[in-house]
């Protein structure tokens, strides 16, 4: 059963998306897709066909030598669909442009093989074909066969041979054809190629002309002085006398001035970038035509000059009349002093003057409105989000002049003390109302004695509380809102967390701007970029909590007198929440997230060590000692990436030279690896790494790597090379009883166990500090 138009060209779309996820497919598709939109299918299989064909073949995937085999076996269908009777103007313009694609490809095929006589034929007919609609056509027609003469002319005159030992990598031109070559001989073709740009430039010294087919002549001669500096002399030339800004002999419309500023702008543009990129000008300065400097070098740089110049001058003259100073008025002025003549036909901006407010209650959206348009009226600003709202409102109270501003709140102010009045005045005259109404009423009767009394005994105290007043304008304080429990406190902060690090993924990431590196006096988040908001956030993390933990530990958690265990308190969770998230942020993307994890244990750490300090310093020996969470959180964080480490990867190695402290345990963690044969090398290099880099930890890398080459036959040779370097007394044949002695290549001297300024432990004998000098490494290695 025959497939529909429809279901074809959802097939066709289909292979369309296969080959621009893979280009290895276009020598399939092409050649399946041929038989369909050849010249006797239907008018939308022969459309989708031509922009496939063109597009394949401009294509920067697609290899050359792919395309020279490809744009053999497409020239008969391109034939085929330009002879048709009955031609469709977009099938043409598609077939002309891969005509365009193709014709270097073929010409270059026929180079390399002279008696392919029936291939050039083909490409002759198509050129000839294109040749006739080039005066004939419409005007989307005639744009693309003056690409296609352009790329003719481009490939039938002579170019610059790059290298001529290798003739595939060289430009396509006249230059590589041998001289007897008998399909393409450069005696006839270099003739037809320069009739063919004279005919190209006749379009300049037309009296009528398209504008639009000026404009692509323009941007098409610009490749040709880039590539034929032989043709450069004869297309300057042309395009100097050419003057964009005549003026026509029929009545100047709209249209035709929007058509020569075109012109000129086209025009100007190209003569600026010849300036800029060919050589004629070497210093040009495009936002001051008064500051260009000449180069004699250039043999076109003054006449180009005095040309912008000249079109300048020409553009000025002929601008609107709208634009320049009005005439005198045909009022009499009679009456009137000449020195402050009245402004006839102005219109002075008038002050805001907002609606008067509707009849009856007012509400709060009618008090502050102050525009009379329907459509911004009936609009429901609630709809819209309250961070759009925020980004809208605050660059419009930037930029809103200050006295529009205070027209704006004193209307509002006149608005609100008019209803106030009014209110005022409506409740005085119902009270004088009701006043005069009791004065009238007089009852003819005498009260009994029974009355009396009853009246004496409802009658209120002899201090009553005053009555509120009817109009209470004081200031209005909203209520206090009840206090969060813990619970509350705890859910709210991690909805706060999940919310910053959801934000995570919209911002930019900075490692991929360029940005100048202030150095030792930069200022933590400074950018507001995401590198600011991981600052805030690992701060938030290790210093909020800073000193509240004091009376509790990893171990244990506080009791009451009962002997209940007590929830800690809500700002730890807090923080051991922040802290959560941000190890699992990290994990998600650790090799490219490295940098904040190892910028998150540095202030873990900082923060770790001020604590044990500020608690030495103030003699607390009665309390526990601060909580440590480095330790906890940097083995987390190794022992959550080790698993998922290849035998290449030096992500390892960057995390433990950049980490403030080391130990046991982090070497035990890493000599693991070497359980993996594929990660011996990997666990050997970064013992070894570490045993140059951090002296502090020397000794215990050094064991490790003696213990691999002892106990772990996979990693004997890798541990055993590196072991040599550093304990030669162990492969010392002639001395088996001499202890091992550390070696190294480089005399790095581990500082003395000391107090630093701070009063911080030193890092001597922890394994934290900085790791030594590039020069060093590079020393040692």
């Amino acid at each position: 059963m025959a497939l529909s138009v429809s279901d074809q060209l959802t097939q066709l779309d289909a292979a369309r998306q296969l080959v621009l996820a893979d280009s290895a497919l276009y020598p399939q598709i092409v050649q399946g897709i041929l038989p369909i939109v050849g010249a006797n299918a239907r008018l939308e299989l022969r459309r989708w066909g031509a922009d496939f064909l063109a597009e394949t073949f401009a294509s920067p995937v697609l290899a050359l030598q792919e395309k020279e085999r490809l744009s053999i076996g497409v020239l008969q269908t391109l034939r085929e669909l330009l002879e048709q009777p009955t031609q469709d103007e977009n099938v043409v313009k598609s077939v002309i442009q891969a005509a365009a694609s193709i014709y270097g490809l073929v010409f270059r095929s026929i180079i390399a093989n002279p008696h392919d006589s029936s291939t050039w034929d083909r490409m002759a007919a198509i050129k000839s074909n294109i040749f006739r609609k080039w005066d004939t056509a419409s005007g989307g027609i005639r744009i693309c066969c003056i690409k296609f003469v352009q790329r003719v002319v481009q490939v039938q005159t002579p170019g610059v041979i790059a290298d001529p030992r290798r003739s595939e990598q060289n430009e396509v031109s006249l230059a590589l054809v041998p001289r007897d070559h008998p399909l393409i001989p450069p005696s006839r073709l270099e003739p037809e190629a320069l009739g063919l740009l004279d005919r190209l430039l006749n379009v300049f010294h037309e009296e009528t002309s398209d504008a639009i087919l000026v404009n692509a002549t323009l941007n098409c001669l610009g490749t040709l002085i880039r590539t034929r500096p032989n043709a450069a002399n004869r297309i300057m030339t042309t395009i100097l006398s050419f003057n964009p800004l005549k003026q026509p002999t029929s009545p100047m419309t709209p249209k035709m001035k929007v058509q020569i500023k075109s012109l000129e702008r086209t025009t100007r543009t190209m003569l600026l970038n010849v300036l800029r990129r060919y050589a004629f000008l070497r210093q040009f300065n495009e936002r001051s035509l008064n500051r260009i400097s000449r180069n004699e070098n250039g043999p076109f740089a003054g006449r180009i000059r005095q040309y912008v110049d000249r079109l300048a001058q020409a553009r000025f003259e002929m601008s609107d009349e709208g634009s320049r100073k009005r005439a005198l008025p045909s009022e009499p002025t009679d009456g009137l002093d000449y020195a402050k003549r009245m402004r006839l036909g102005a219109e002075l901006p008038g002050r805001l003057e907002p609606p008067p407010l509707p009849p009856g209650p007012v509400s709060h959206a009618q008090l502050f409105t102050l525009t009379g348009d329907r459509g911004l009226t009936s609009f429901d600003v609630t709809q819209l989000p309250i961070d759009l709202v925020v980004r809208i409102t605050l660059p419009m109270l930037h930029r809103i002049e200050q006295s529009a501003l205070d027209s704006a709140v004193n209307a509002v102010r006149s608005r609100y003390n008019g209803l106030k009045n009014a209110q005022g005045a409506q409740r005085q005259v119902a009270t004088q109302a009701l006043g005069d109404d009791e004065e009238d009423y007089e009852p003819n009767f005498e009260p009994t004695e029974e009355q009396v009394l009853n009246q004496t005994n409802n009658q209120p105290p002899e201090d009553p509380l005053p009555l509120p007043p009817d109009l209470a304008l004081g200031p209005f304080k909203l209520a206090q809102p009840p206090p969060l429990t813990a619970e509350e406190t705890e859910q709210i902060g991690k909805g706060t967390i999940s919310r910053v690090f959801g934000m995570m993924s919209v911002l930019d990431d900075s490692s991929t701007t360029k940005r100048q590196r202030p150095g030792l006096n930069r200022l933590a988040g400074s950018n507001y970029d995401r590198d600011a908001w991981m600052t805030v956030i690992t701060r938030l993390a290790t210093r909020a909590s800073a000193g509240l933990d004091e009376d509790s530990s990893d171990d244990e958690e506080p009791e009451d007198s009962k002997g209940a265990v007590v929830k800690q308190n809500p700002t730890l969770s807090l923080s051991d929440g922040i802290r959560e998230t941000l190890w699992k942020f990290i994990i998600e993307d650790f090799r490219s997230r490295i940098s904040i994890a190892i910028s998150w244990l540095n202030e873990e750490w900082f923060n770790d060590r001020v604590q044990l300090r500020d608690h030495e310093q103030q003699k607390r020996g009665k309390k526990r000692p601060p909580r440590q969470n480095y330790d906890k959180w940097m083995l987390k964080v190794l022992d959550s990436i080790l698993p998922f480490l290849d035998a290449k990867d030096k992500v390892l190695i960057r995390f433990l030279s950049e980490i403030p402290a080391l130990d046991e345990k982090v070497v035990d963690r890493v000599k693991g690896l070497a359980r993996d044969p594929e990660r011996v090398t990997l666990a050997a290099n970064a013992l070894y790494y570490l045993v140059i880099v951090r002296p502090p930890v020397r000794d215990i890398c050094a064991d490790a790597l003696e213990d691999l080459w002892r106990n772990y036959e996979d990693a004997r040779a890798a541990a055993g090379k590196l072991l040599r370097k550093i304990r030669p007394a162990l492969f010392d044949e002639d001395k088996p009883n001499k202890p091992p002695t550390p070696v190294l290549p480089v005399d790095i001297k581990s500082p003395p166990l000391s107090e630093s300024k701070e009063g911080l432990p030193s890092a001597s004998a922890t394994g934290e500090g900085v790791p030594p000098t590039a020069n060093a490494i590079a020393a040692a290695v």
